[in-house]
């Protein structure tokens, strides 16, 4: 692993709709290299940023969604030559657009939802016949579950899609898959052990990831016979690198009745906040968060 990082910022915040958790996300890795004795130095890149960058060695990206996980601040610092965390450009815009990445996932017989991009033009009665109810919205360049409904009833997904469109990117009408959501964490092309999510509400949601300490469980090692957590682990890291994502991140999956595995999206800056699910992963595999972290930047590209 290398030591020797120079000088390294921790890029947080922006101006994306996950702002809040990419500053606390931000907070816990800066403190983290702190601890290990890393000349690190937080930055809030909704602010006039781009000049303080080139006295910096390094970079850790905890910026999430648009301006942190779209390839545009990784084609700003490759432009000047600075390393950074996590995937490339193609890698980091891919991902975060979850139906293209769905298209390649489907491209390569990947199981993923049945999808379409839908407007508040769409026929809702036609896009019923195709995909089923329920449904989920989604924006589909957004995270954290930003902007996202479980629609029951054919009059309820004119006001879903209304309320996705508000984020200023096109919307997502997906297939609801019952069963039970996983996700796995990716570090240096390994997969830690995989966490089973279970909320009492409609779906895993904001509210579930960010506030409910009481009702949201992380079941983590997952309950899984050790053969089938496996084979499930060979896809996650397909998929993950299908996408064109490196280094780590995350891959968000619903597993249905028959064990059948779907595939939803891909993070490539997961959160790193004390409810995030990578540093749960890790710390099953005997990784500290302090050292998760120094593990993400000896990965620097």
């Amino acid at each position: 692993m290398q030591t020797n990082f120079g000088k390294v910022a921790v890029l947080m915040g922006g101006k994306s709709a996950e702002r809040e958790i990419s500053l606390l996300s931000g907070q816990a890795v800066l403190q983290a290299l702190l601890n290990q004795n890393i000349d690190a130095e937080g930055i809030d890149t909704k602010d006039d940023f781009i000049n303080d960058l080139a006295k910096f060695d390094r970079v850790f990206i905890a910026l999430h969604g648009r301006g942190g996980e779209d390839g545009s601040i990784q084609g700003l610092l490759e432009l000047m030559e600075i390393p950074y965390t996590g995937s490339g450009i193609l890698g980091s815009a891919l991902a975060l657009d979850k139906y293209r990445t769905k298209q390649v996932w489907h491209e390569l017989g990947l199981p993923t939802p049945a999808s379409n991009i839908v407007n508040i033009n769409s026929n809702f009665s036609q896009l019923v016949e195709q995909l089923g109810l329920p449904l989920m919205i989604k924006p589909i360049l957004e995270g954290s579950s930003v902007g996202m409904t479980k629609v029951n009833h054919l009059n309820e997904l004119e006001a879903a899609v209304v309320g996705a469109t508000k984020f200023n990117c096109p919307v997502l009408a997906e297939s609801y898959i019952s069963g039970l959501e996983y996700t796995a964490a990716i570090l240096n092309n390994q997969v830690l052990p995989m966490i089973r999510l279970e909320t009492p509400r409609d779906f895993y949601d904001f509210t579930a990831k960010y506030s409910d300490d009481t009702e949201t469980k992380y079941i983590c090692p997952c309950g899984l016979p050790t053969a089938q957590e496996q084979k499930l682990q060979g896809i996650m890291l397909k998929a993950f690198l299908a996408a064109g994502a490196s280094n780590w991140g995350r891959v968000d999956f619903i597993c249905d009745k028959s064990g059948q595995p779907w595939l939803l999206e891909v993070n490539t800056v997961p959160g790193m906040t004390n409810h995030s699910l990578v540093p749960m992963a890790a710390k099953q595999a005997g990784i500290n968060f302090d050292e998760l972290v120094l593990n993400i930047l000896s990965l620097t590209i």
